[in-house]
């Protein structure tokens, strides 16, 4: 288990207004909207979350990366827990074709606006009980999406990630080093449940065996 970064180039473009977060609508009532995970989180005004989600080629780069760095090929499996609309598991196929991937998500309008290509590969479902096999997938990841787990949630999600993955595995989660960027997460964050500093979250990946690489995303 090792820490790779993968993420920041991409976390970083976009700048944020924390405080504006806060003050210029009701962010509890965005909070309640954005957890149905549903039109206006994808699709709909920004205070609910994206703003707007749509392919633009962005993960192209970051599948490329990942595919050299985990050494994947032609025929291997690869699993996206979380997938949204699965922008980043399309741009696998592109970047190594002939890969077979399968996506999973809760969000039931994602995942029938995701990418039409890969559509067919996707589910709608839970990263607490994942319905494949053990050892289905020699590439396992999930960006930016465990941390909307409650810690029971989360500790289920872990196991489920280490059992369904035979190879290598990869988690993104948001978290925070300091006060200032602990702010900013509560400012800015929608959906989040598990709130942790790297150190805790490695605590719950060696508690629950999880055995693959981690990165984190902050808000500086």
């Amino acid at each position: 288990m090792g820490h790779i970064d993968f993420i920041t180039q991409m976390h970083t473009r976009t700048k944020r207004d924390y405080v504006g977060r806060v003050t210029e609508h009701p962010k509890a009532e965005a909070a309640k909207v954005a957890k149905k995970f549903g039109q206006e989180y994808w699709d709909g005004d920004r205070k609910y979350g994206y703003g707007g989600y749509r392919y633009d080629g962005r993960w192209l780069p970051i599948a490329q990366q990942m595919a050299e760095h985990y050494e994947l090929k032609t025929g291997d499996t690869v699993l996206d827990v979380g997938c949204g609309k699965a922008f980043l598991l399309y741009e696998f196929t592109q970047a190594i074709p002939g890969l077979e991937v399968q996506g999973i998500d809760v969000s039931e309008y994602g995942v029938a606006n995701a990418k039409e290509e890969i559509r067919d590969r996707l589910d709608v479902g839970s990263a607490v009980e994942l319905p494949y096999e053990d050892n289905s997938f020699d590439f396992v990841y999930s960006i930016l999406t465990l941390h909307n787990l409650y810690c029971y949630d989360l500790d289920k999600a872990l196991r489920e990630i280490e059992r369904v993955g035979k190879k290598h595995k990869y988690i993104v989660v948001e978290s925070y080093r300091n006060e200032e960027e602990k702010a900013n997460l509560l400012y800015w964050q929608l959906t989040c449940e598990s709130f942790y500093t790297p150190e805790e979250w490695k605590w719950w990946y060696d508690r629950c065996g999880y055995q693959g690489d981690y990165s984190f995303v902050f808000f500086e």
